[in-house]
């Protein structure tokens, strides 16, 4: 007789397995734990086989039947259902390793390493929030212009035009990579730059006004705040390395007997020097008797362990009044103007400070250390510069 859901719901656990037949090799294993699986036994190539079907009540009755037909209709075409199952598993298996989620991953896992963790979780957030939602689960090989465009076109939606511009430059290293690694033959998104509209560039604001820039000084001299930050405010300007090089400073980077600062830029993770100024010195020293025994320079006010805030030194010049007219990134912008247009610095000189990578004639990039004698020269002409302005 024909199994039905009424006569299946009513079935008790017994002592041991039993099997409760419908047709066409259709069984229901009860199990003494209570489970029912559905099975399906079948002969190919002159041996009986048994094929899973899934579990009862997940797959109802009209399901396992159905599963059952599709199983036949292989069987009469030469296919052994079990073998094709293994091999549609496979196939899936291979498609999700190449998926573009898997491929990213991978690259990113590749150049972790080399990049802070905050840059890491930065391209990781936009390729999970813009990406991946869309084509994540695609295989690699076949993705196409128009679906990279038509992610594109959904982060342009919202007008967040650079970010854009960033995934575009993302997913253009990602098939890149698949494509050294074998993964595809073709780069869908190399040549897209040109149906995104401009990314609107924006500057960190830079006071370049030398009055000004005094008034300023002067403001971060007499900050009340925190003394830390204080010593960060003060040695920002003087140094105008990135906002996060400063504040991640640690002690056993710093010779103040040799008057020098060497770390690691985090773009690209080569070493960088930054001759020390007197009056940077002096500032070090002082702040040495404080937080000279701790790892960090400038160490977080709630935990020593970590480094200032990445909002702190922002924070500080609202404080004083001057958050809308100077970033603290942009000390390197008005280091770099008024180096250059009122102590006529050579531009090379200032680039390298600047830790920027400054080529010769022939496209080759000069050494760190180049022209180490007249950057400290520098260094020291440019604090006297800021002391002057101070008094002026």
């Amino acid at each position: 007789m024909l199994l039905t859901d009424a006569s299946i719901r009513h079935i008790k656990p017994a002592t041991k397995s039993v099997k409760l037949y419908d047709k066409d090799g259709l069984y229901l294993l009860a199990n003494p734990n209570g489970a029912k699986w559905w099975r399906f036994k079948y002969r190919f190539d002159g041996k009986e086989k048994l094929l899973s079907l899934g579990v009862y009540p997940d797959v109802g009755l009209k399901c396992a039947r159905q599963r059952r037909d599709e199983a036949r209709r292989l069987l009469a075409q030469g296919i052994d259902p079990a073998a094709n199952r293994k091999a549609e598993k496979h196939a899936a298996a291979q498609r999700a390793a190449h998926s573009f989620e898997a491929t990213a991953m991978e690259w990113l896992a590749k150049h972790e390493p080399r990049w802070s963790k905050a840059h890491t979780h930065k391209i990781l957030s936009r390729l999970a929030r813009n990406v991946f939602p869309w084509i994540g689960d695609k295989p690699i090989t076949a993705i196409t212009p128009p679906d990279v465009l038509s992610v594109l076109r959904k982060i342009e939606s919202r007008n967040a035009i650079e970010t854009a511009h960033r995934v575009l430059q993302y997913c253009t290293q990602i098939f890149r990579y698949a494509i050294a690694t074998g993964r595809t033959k073709h780069n869908p998104a190399s040549d897209l730059k040109e149906a995104l509209p401009p990314a609107q560039r924006t500057h960190f604001a830079a006071i370049t006004h030398p009055a000004r820039l005094g008034q300023l000084l002067r403001a971060i001299d007499d900050y009340p705040g925190y003394f830390v930050t204080q010593c960060a405010l003060r040695l920002a300007p003087l140094l105008f390395v990135r906002p996060g090089e400063l504040r991640r400073a640690a002690w056993d980077e710093i010779n103040l007997d040799k008057a020098e600062w060497r770390y690691l830029v985090t773009k690209t993770q080569t070493e960088h020097l930054v001759p020390l100024a007197r009056q940077a010195v002096t500032i070090l020293q002082k702040l040495h008797e404080t937080t000279g025994s701790r790892h960090f320079v400038f160490p977080c006010v709630r935990s020593s362990e970590k480094p200032l805030s990445e909002n702190a030194l922002g924070n500080a010049l609202k404080k004083i009044g001057f958050g809308n007219e100077q970033n603290v990134h942009g000390f390197r912008a008005t280091a770099r103007t008024l180096l250059d247009e009122e102590l006529g610095i050579r531009p090379d000189y200032i680039e390298h400070q600047l830790a920027h990578t400054v080529r010769d004639p022939n496209g080759r990039a000069y050494n760190r250390t180049a022209h180490l004698a007249e950057r400290q020269k520098m260094m020291q002409q440019w604090a006297d510069y800021l002391d002057g302005l101070k008094t002026a």
